[in-house]
């Protein structure tokens, strides 16, 4: 129990308990406003009230998502001042104004166009109410790109130099395009989108297998799937292509994915491990699975190397990642989430292409369904386990090769920091229950099929008011 004692142990269990839950709202509703802006555009277009009554359905837990993200983000930002103040003062000229950004620039366009997208179907013109939704979905991904721009800087930080303790930037540009931001915002990107279009399918899947408003969910359920047919593979290429990045300017993180102690010479082949159970005190892996020459291909495409692979060994110890085997199997668990969702997208591809995804018969795929109510928390997970082999992978660095994170965490009392943490557990206890209850409410409840369609209410009226006062034509007698 020697890290109820270490502040900056406490600190970073803080930080990354506040990043784990809060990341697990934003991740919706970045994606999912893509799939509104979709399912609207149908509407206007075919004008079938089924799209409409879609959009009006998962804005639902569109609105559920973006409160309680809204809620449990505030800590996050906090801790920059009161956990990690020498990180703020080292970096903060470009972390402030780079979340800065992210509030006035992103979240402010989201929030302001929120409420038009949630309560304006009947009070703005739908030309008007779709570009509202279209802003709301500009501001949820601005937001990723200027969160993934920070962070991406932490893992290369570029454009400047460290002067006396404090990281002075010469070219501002250059910082936000630090070599990680591209491949780091398209990858969270799409897995915002592929996480949220599984969850929509599997909630589709659920009510299709319940045998409730199966027609209408149908329809969602092959939206998704056509999305995800450009989606899944998409996301594995650029994974991939961030894998490569990493072998590049954070040789120890790759070395720690793979569990790699020994240094593998340029000219020879490397094998790729599938399984294994790290051992960091005899600097090797006590029991392993691996696939001659698979990590040459997964890297270079070739049995044997051009470049070498380092080697944990090749760093002191105190230089190295810490949590090896957590790294090592998450990423296996991302890895393995991404192929598992490819192989339900071929899977689902071929039934369709087969016919049997037509309403009539779609109810009778129950494996196939089931597969997609199973995927639908997949996507999380693999975020989740990503994250952790970003930031974990990046130790001991807090900015990679300039700042170590024991030099950026604030000088506070233990106690001090186990009281906020044990606080903010309680409080994202009490949101996520919440989350849950409101969230199972609105799916248990389900869509309302005889929601009025905009517009035929206000023409409805004006018929009615103009027959009422039309001129009585009968005669006089007959009105008596």
């Amino acid at each position: 129990m020697e890290f109820l004692s270490n502040t900056v142990t406490l600190s970073r269990m803080q930080f990354a308990l506040t990043a784990i839950f809060h990341m697990l709202w934003p991740v919706l509703t970045t994606g999912m406003s893509i799939y509104l802006i979709v399912v609207e555009g149908l509407w206007l277009k075919t004008r079938n009230p089924d799209y409409y009554r879609h959009a009006r359905f998962w804005s639902k837990l569109y609105l559920l998502n973006f409160g309680i993200g809204v809620a449990s983000g505030l800590p996050m930002g906090f801790q920059f001042g009161t956990n990690w103040a020498p990180l703020s003062e080292a970096v903060g000229d470009f972390l402030g104004s780079i979340i800065g950004f992210e509030g006035s620039m992103a979240f402010m366009l989201e929030a302001s166009f929120l409420g038009i997208m949630i309560f304006g179907w009947e009070r703005v013109n739908p030309v008007i109410h779709y570009l509202a939704t279209i802003l709301v979905a500009f501001g949820a991904n601005l937001s990723t790109f200027w969160i993934l721009t920070a962070n991406s800087w932490f893992q290369t930080p570029a454009g400047g130099e460290m002067v006396n303790g404090k990281f002075i930037i010469h070219d501002y540009f250059q910082a936000i395009l630090n070599p990680f931001m591209l491949n780091s915002f398209l990858h969270m990107f799409f897995a915002t989108l592929e996480t949220s279009l599984f969850v929509i399918g599997g909630i589709s899947a659920w009510y299709i297998l319940s045998d409730r408003y199966s027609e209408f969910f149908a329809k969602s359920f092959k939206i998704v799937l056509a999305i995800v047919l450009f989606v899944a593979p998409l996301q594995i290429y650029i994974g991939h292509a961030s894998g490569d990045q990493v072998s590049h300017y954070q040789p120890t993180k790759l070395a720690a994915m793979e569990a790699q102690w020994e240094t593998i010479p340029a000219g020879k082949s490397a094998n790729w491990s599938v399984l294994a159970i790290p051992n960091s005190k005899a600097e090797k892996n006590d029991w392993e699975i691996s696939i001659p020459n698979g990590l040459s291909y997964i890297l270079e495409l070739k049995p044997q190397l051009s470049h070498p692979v380092l080697g944990l060994k090749e760093w002191k110890p105190e230089n190295r990642p810490p949590m090896i085997g957590l790294i090592y199997y998450s990423f296996r668990v991302m890895v393995g989430i991404g192929f598992f969702l490819v192989g339900l997208m071929l899977w689902s591809v071929i039934q369709w292409l087969r016919g049997k995804l037509a309403p009539h018969v779609l109810a009778q795929q129950k494996w196939l369904l089931r597969a997609w109510v199973l995927a639908a928390p997949l996507g999380y997970i693999a975020i989740e386990s990503g994250w952790i082999v970003r930031c974990v992978g990046r130790q001991p660095w807090t900015v990679y090769g300039q700042i170590r994170t024991a030099d950026a965490a604030s000088h506070l009392p233990a106690g001090e920091v186990l009281a906020s943490l044990t606080i903010i557990t309680v409080l994202y206890s009490v949101l996520f229950v919440s989350a849950l209850y409101f969230g199972s409410r609105i799916i248990r409840k389900g869509p309302d099929l005889n929601l009025p369609i905009p517009g035929h209410q206000i023409k409805t009226v004006i018929a009615t008011e103009s027959v009422t006062h039309l001129p009585d034509s009968r005669p006089l007698e007959a009105q008596q």
